[in-house]
């Protein structure tokens, strides 16, 4: 019965994750490894889950893809850099990042969240994924994780343009003030889930001639709700010849 029992998918399990950072170019620390992948609802006193990674991967992620805007775009002044940055650096696109290697199916959760699509969560992975960026960061240093960042970042730096995105909020609210309108509102509809999986439901208002306009949108912070239901209406807006 060898290779069958508990103890045997546990190793087999810590040789997949240790070859997806394999495949990133590192030999991780097998703890660090542990921590990145353990999601808040699979964690326990003696299992740290992924947060505290999470909190360093996030400023390591913003400084090397805020030194490689900087190189790419030697002409454009921080009122430019910074939305780059912030397209760059959201939730969403941590979270394309992780699918790109397929980190859901790394993660250890609980059999609840599993079952609840924890995998494919937008916010569960991003988390993980600027986790895992810490875990590489601490056990080989920046240059190393840098080029982790570069590898699986390039090809969304890659689809910015001349032009540096919008963000959805300031794009709504400059159309309102363009009109002399009132300025958006966001009205939070709904707040569920446990607390490790927050979901936010977010309604976008705006008044126009013709009478208020709306869209809702669903995330899991108020931030990314807010950003996805004003992106919603932008493009209600522009779809109704309001461009």
């Amino acid at each position: 019965m060898s290779g069958r029992g508990p103890g045997a998918a546990q190793e087999r399990l810590a040789g997949e994750r240790a070859a997806l950072f394999e495949r990133l170019g590192r030999k991780v620390d097998a703890g660090l490894i542990d921590a990145a992948l353990t999601h808040p609802s699979a964690a326990s006193r003696a299992r740290p889950d992924y947060q505290r990674l999470e909190f360093l991967g996030d400023r390591v992620l913003g400084l090397v893809i805020a030194e490689a805007l900087m190189a790419r775009y030697p002409q454009e002044a921080e009122g430019k850099l910074a939305p780059r940055l912030n397209a760059l650096v959201r939730a969403e696109a941590c979270a394309q990042a992780a699918a790109s290697i397929d980190l859901g199916a790394h993660l250890r959760l609980d059999r609840g969240e599993a079952r609840a699509g924890g995998r494919k969560r937008t916010r569960s992975l991003g988390d993980a994924m600027e986790a895992v960026i810490a875990a590489v960061y601490l056990d080989a240093g920046f240059e190393a994780a840098r080029a982790v960042v570069l590898k699986l970042w390039a090809p969304l730096i890659a689809t910015q343009g001349a032009e540096a995105p919008t963000e959805p909020k300031s794009a709504l609210q400059e159309w309102a003030e363009a009109r002399g309108l009132p300025l958006p509102a966001y009205t939070l509809l709904s707040r569920s889930g446990p607390d490790h999986a927050l979901r936010f439901e977010i309604e976008a208002s705006v008044e126009t001639e013709q009478g208020p306009r709306s869209a809702r949108a669903e995330a899991s912070s108020k931030r990314a709700a807010e950003k996805a239901a004003a992106a919603a209406l932008v493009a209600r807006l522009r779809g109704d010849g309001n461009g």
